[in-house]
């Protein structure tokens, strides 16, 4: 790659400063040649080489006010914002049309979280300035602090407006459209935008994101489509396209994008794992089982992964296996909520009571309130003789569900078993006034309570009301 002038110059002003520290000579060097070599360490993050050539700069050059200025911008770095302002006030005197002097002024006053004050210092810096999108994008930024993110997007509009190359300005106006929910207004602003500049991949791909969005996968694959062919390694696109192939079943499409992203970079189990998913629909089973096995393989931390594989399992009602991996999964981390819910699943389907109660009791503990779990393991609890901790249960469980009737319905047959009649009469009154019609669950589940003429009575006499 041929490197322009100034590159050069620029490398070669570096490398002549190193080569100055090591050998502790002092070597002349021009203010603007300082004001880069500081501002490079401070990019790098190299805080301390910065203020040795600061340091140096100024020994050299005690009137340069680029040089003063980079001051400045080190000592707000540093948060020494009281000496930073007394520094730009005596500039200020000096030259008073200066745009970086207001520039760092609003810099100090957005550290102090007066934004509004900030953007009124960036306003008189677009008198003075060259670079207007600069100081658009930094009034921006202002107004995304104060959440007022109309302003934003405008400030951001008039940056890219001055300059079309600006990826953060065009990221960042994405995000105020999305932000304020105007999703088909952002698909709109980004045509005229890639009218000015076609060989955007970044526009090309937040087009297709905002396609996707609003359901037009076939608007999204376009998009995606140009922003691959622009930058043939843009692992994004890729990975996008693919999920929009997904939602239109075309999986041997879907897979050939996945397939794409892990030859640019390593596999991530993202991606793995969809394209498990893709060999199932196409009724793969070998390839979508390699691909699940490799997703554990890469994160086994990922439980996404272990649960595909213990789904792919159970829905070929090999039990056994799905059993296997699940326990790999519960021996990786026992404190699943998911794993415990498919754990005590398995053991049901396979007759095991009573670790299918142990593996519905631990999903609740760790935080599965789903109503469905409750009643599962209510209904094992009641299947192994266990009333009082079944009724426990389902009180428990009537406190995230207050008026759900297959509770109170469950909870009038227990306490009938119980012969606690009393309370299994308020129960029964309650169920039936949420939901007449479902007192078939009593027959079901409590047959030896149905036979009772005493809750026969009680049913037809609510019917009756």
């Amino acid at each position: 790659m041929q490197l322009s002038n100034e590159e050069e110059d620029y490398n070669l002003s570096l490398s002549k400063f190193e080569s100055m520290l090591k050998t502790n000579k002092v070597l002349f060097f021009d203010s603007e040649e300082f004001e880069e070599i500081i501002l490079h360490y401070l990019d790098m993050g190299k805080a301390a080489l910065a203020k040795k050539a600061l340091k140096l700069a100024l020994e050299q050059h005690p009137k340069s006010t680029g040089l003063k200025l980079v001051q400045v911008e080190m000592l707000v770095y540093d948060d020494k914002l009281e000496l930073a302002e007394k520094l730009l006030n005596e500039l200020y005197a000096i030259e008073p049309t200066n745009e970086e002097i207001y520039i760092q002024k609003a810099n100090i006053c957005s550290k102090r979280d007066q934004h509004e004050k900030a953007v009124e210092l960036l306003k008189i810096a677009l008198k003075y300035t060259d670079d207007y999108a600069d100081v658009y994008n930094l009034i921006g930024m202002e107004f995304l602090f104060m959440d007022n993110l109309e302003m934003a997007k405008e400030s951001f509009i008039k940056c890219l407006e001055e300059d079309l190359e600006d990826q953060s300005a065009l990221y960042n106006v994405v995000y105020c459209f999305e932000f304020l929910d105007q999703n088909q207004e952002a698909i709109t602003y980004l045509k005229k935008y890639i009218d000015k500049n076609p060989y955007s991949e970044i526009a090309w791909h937040q087009l297709g994101r905002l396609h996707y969005g609003v359901k037009e996968y076939e608007n999204a694959i376009r998009a995606f489509d140009y922003a691959t062919l622009i930058d043939d390694e843009f692992l994004g696109a890729f990975m996008e396209k693919a999920k929009a192939f997904e939602r239109l079943k075309k999986y041997d499409e879907a897979i050939e994008s996945y397939s794409r992203t892990i030859e640019l970079d390593d596999a991530t189990s993202y991606a793995l794992l969809r394209m498990g998913k893709c060999y199932e629909k196409l009724g793969n089973k070998a390839l979508a089982l390699k691909y699940f096995n490799q997703t554990v393989h890469e994160d086994p931390l990922l439980d996404k992964g272990w649960i595909a594989i213990t789904d792919f399992y159970v829905r070929q009602k090999n039990y056994q296996k799905a059993l296997f991996y699940v326990n790999k999964a519960l021996a990786i981390d026992n404190q699943n909520r998911l794993y415990w819910k498919r754990f005590a699943t398995i053991n049901k389907q396979m007759n095991f009571f009573e670790e299918a109660e142990f593996g519905y009791r631990k999903a609740v503990e760790f935080g599965d309130y789903g109503l469905d779990t409750w009643l599962f393991w209510v209904d094992i609890l009641q299947f192994l003789g266990e009333f009082e901790s079944a009724i426990q249960t389902l009180l428990q469980a009537s406190e995230y569900f207050p008026e759900e009737n297959e509770i109170e319905y469950r909870l009038a047959g227990l306490y009938f078993m119980l012969t606690d009649n009393t309370k299994a009469k308020f129960h029964l009154s309650n169920a039936l006034r949420l939901n007449f019609d479902n007192y078939i669950l009593l027959e079901d589940l409590f047959p030896v309570v149905w036979a009772k003429k005493m809750v026969q009575n009680y049913i037809a006499k609510h019917k009756k009301q």
